[in-house]
C-alpha cells in the first residue's frame, strides 16, 4: 500500500515528465511523443530528422537523433545514451532495450576515393529495422540495411553488418551467433 507521501511523490514525478514532454514538443516540432514517455535525461534532434517515440518509452542520459530521415521507436522501450543517424529510416519495435549504442542507416560518404568529398549517393544508405524485444548492448554499432529479429540480443561492442535472425545472441566484429534461444 502506498502512503500519502509516496502518492504525492509519484504525482510530482509524473508532473515533471509531463512538463519535459511539453517542452521538447515545443522545442522540436518534428518530435512526436506518446503517452507516458519518460525523458530522464535529454534529447537532441539535428538536421531535420523526424522522430516518433511510443507510449511509456524511457530515455536516459543524452539520446541523439540526426539526419534528414525518420526514426520510429515503439512502446515500452528504453534508450540509454543512444545515437541514431538516419538518412532513410530507423524503426525500433516495442519493448526494446538500447544501451549506449549507435544505429547508422548510412555511410555518410562515398567509398571510391575520387567521390569521397561528393554528396553521398543513394547506395550509401539503407533502412534499419529492429524488431520487438531486442536488446542492444553498450558500444554496439548497427550498420545500414540491417534487420535484427525479435527477441535477439546484440552483445556489447558488436558491429552488426548483416541481418540477425530472431531469438539469438550475436557478438563480436564481425558479428557471430554465439547462442540460440530454444522455444
Amino acid at each position: 500500500m502506498v502512503g500519502a507521501g509516496g502518492l504525492r511523490r509519484g504525482l510530482a514525478v509524473r508532473a515533471v515528465f509531463a512538463v519535459k514532454r511539453g517542452w521538447y514538443r515545443l522545442r522540436y516540432p518534428r518530435l512526436t511523443l506518446g503517452r507516458g514517455v519518460e525523458i530522464r535525461g535529454r534529447i537532441r534532434l539535428r538536421r531535420g530528422v523526424r522522430v516518433s517515440i511510443g507510449d511509456r518509452t524511457r530515455l536516459n542520459k543524452l539520446v541523439r537523433f540526426a539526419g534528414p530521415g525518420e526514426v520510429t521507436v515503439g512502446a515500452d522501450c528504453l534508450l540509454n545514451a543512444t545515437w541514431i543517424g538516419t538518412w532513410t529510416s530507423v524503426t525500433i519495435g516495442d519493448r526494446c532495450l538500447l544501451s549506449d549504442c549507435e544505429l547508422l542507416d548510412n555511410d555518410f560518404h562515398n567509398l571510391p576515393p575520387e567521390r569521397r568529398h561528393d554528396p553521398p549517393v543513394p547506395a550509401t544508405r539503407a533502412p534499419i529495422t529492429i524488431e520487438d524485444n531486442v536488446w542492444i548492448g553498450a558500444h554496439a554499432l548497427v550498420m545500414k540495411g540491417v534487420r535484427i529479429g525479435r527477441d535477439s540480443v546484440v552483445g556489447a561492442a558488436t558491429v552488426v553488418r548483416t541481418d540477425v535472425p530472431p531469438r539469438v545472441v550475436v557478438a563480436g566484429n564481425p558479428q557471430q551467433t554465439v547462442k540460440k534461444f530454444h522455444d
